[in-house]
């Protein structure tokens, strides 16, 4: 019997090849040392730190994470420990893991808060990249703030790379009325490639008490609900623009990535799913060779923006 070619799973973003198109979403993964000893790092294409700010931070008073009939609601409130204690404690254990892909998550409150944290990082030896989050919902704060505003967005971007010493993935808010013309802003200020989507804004309400079900009373939906308006926006962004895009939002098999690479990603993030099982990010990247390998794809990378019409 003759035996199928094995499948090339590299892919190419920003100019840093990875070996899976399967990456960890950021806030999913810890700082990644945590899953060192429950995945191999070498079947994936990477992890996204959680994000880091200036300063630590305690994020948002509890509960802060609910249940839905398809995914969860979350508004962490980015707690982190801080860049600089990131980079003092956590990259020298990340460098010893020789398979490891690190992307970095950095946020502010400000421009230059993020000016900030690039400029530690970029004195921190063993990251590829670094993800600006312009998107998140669970803050007053930055975050949507910024990625829902072209002014406001072009600026933090065009700011952000003059300082920034690695590519710059630019993650994006669902929370728009027009992603591809934020995605047209982002890569007009200089991104080297954009993610998407990060959660949407969303409200819970427990019937009997009358009350949020989040402390914060609204937070960021995630999970399988999403993933068709995630689909959706990676498609009209990828057609926007010439940058790389990372597609996410509901990923939890490996027919989840072929979806979102045929509507136009040249990779993925898996987030939620994590949760669910820790070895999530793992079983969908082997999964997607498998896949491939059934169809007769010799090249993932093939898949990105195959949809027929």
């Amino acid at each position: 019997m003759q035996m199928s070619k094995a499948v090339d799973m590299s892919v190419t973003v920003a100019g840093v090849e990875l070996r899976s198109p399967v990456l960890a979403a950021s806030g999913t993964f810890g700082y990644g040392v945590e899953f060192d000893d429950i995945i191999d790092m070498d079947r994936i294409g990477g992890f996204i730190t959680k994000g880091l700010s200036r300063e630590p931070m305690a994020g948002n008073a509890a509960p802060r994470i609910i249940e839905t009939a398809a995914g969860m609601i979350n508004a962490i409130g980015l707690q982190n420990m801080g860049v600089k204690a990131f980079a003092a404690e956590k990259m020298p254990k990340l460098r010893k893991l020789a398979d490891a892909v690190v992307i970095a998550n950095i946020f502010g409150f400000t421009v230059e808060d993020c000016i900030e944290v690039i400029h530690v990082l970029n004195d921190t030896p063993g990251i590829v990249m670094y993800e600006l989050n312009a998107s998140c919902p669970n803050t007053s704060h930055g975050g949507m703030v910024f990625g829902t505003d072209p002014e406001l967005l072009g600026d933090l971007v065009s700011r952000c790379k003059v300082v920034a010493k690695r590519p710059l993935m630019v993650k994006l808010s669902p929370n728009v009325t027009n992603i591809a013309g934020m995605a047209r802003v982002a890569e007009a200020a200089g991104a080297d490639a954009l993610s998407l989507v990060n959660t949407f804004l969303s409200l819970a309400i427990d019937v009997e008490t009358r009350r949020p079900r989040i402390a914060n009373v609204t937070g960021g939906l995630s999970g399988p609900a999403i993933k068709p308006i995630a689909v959706r926006m990676v498609h009209d962004s990828s057609r926007a623009v010439k940058i790389p895009v990372v597609g996410m939002g509901g990923i939890v098999r490996a027919e989840d990535v072929v979806e979102f690479m045929l509507a136009g990603a040249t990779a993925v993030e898996v987030g939620t799913a994590s949760y669910a099982d820790p070895r999530a990010v793992e079983t969908i990247s082997t999964g997607l060779r498998k896949w491939c390998a059934a169809h007769e794809i010799e090249q993932v990378r093939s898949l990105t923006g195959a949809m027929l019409s």
